[in-house]
């Protein structure tokens, strides 16, 4: 299974590969990043870092086994008061084999254990079918917010994080 690593500078030539590679594949399902972004790409990537630092957002890479070839982004921002908003993106090559599923679903633990996060936020455009099957299958709910993302339109959804509380045992006669 690839390793999901926290995001530190190194990863940055990977990281950038991964984006260039991947580029046509996500703009047909969510909004381009545009060319300004991969001009600056050393620049942003320093910025995440340092907004990392602050608390504000964890961001987290898929990480082939033995390589340092990046197969995936899963990143939670906007960190406020025990929520925070879930991206994610997989690599074309590395789709249909459930990754993106199980990398979703290895999140929740360390939001709990690392980041004290109690929800998780997330939004799709109608036609990112994909990314919209990862977040039914782990427990992601509609919450019928309608969201335009990148001119798109698409729909929000959230997670509740804690542990289902046990109903009470029935109390005996």
């Amino acid at each position: 299974m690839p390793g999901l690593q926290r995001l530190r500078p190194d990863h940055a030539p990977a990281v950038l590969a991964f984006e260039e590679a991947n580029r046509a594949f996500f703009a047909a399902s969510v909004p381009d990043r545009g060319d300004d972004y991969f001009a600056h790409f050393p620049a942003r990537h320093a910025a995440l870092l340092a907004e990392q630092v602050t608390g504000a957002c964890h961001f987290h890479v898929l990480v082939a086994d033995g390589t340092d070839e990046i197969l995936g982004r899963f990143n939670l921002v906007d960190v406020a008061d025990g929520a925070a908003e879930l991206g994610f993106r997989l690599a074309e090559k590395a789709t249909r084999h459930g990754l993106a599923t199980a990398t979703v679903r290895r999140l929740f633990t360390l939001c709990g254990a690392s980041y004290a996060l109690t929800t998780l936020r997330a939004a799709a455009t109608l036609t990112n079918t994909a990314s919209r099957s990862v977040l039914t299958r782990t427990g992601f709910v509609e919450t019928g917010e309608e969201v335009v993302l990148g001119g798109k339109p698409g729909v929000g959804y959230v997670r509740d994080l804690r542990p289902e509380t046990p109903a009470p045992a029935p109390a005996s006669a």
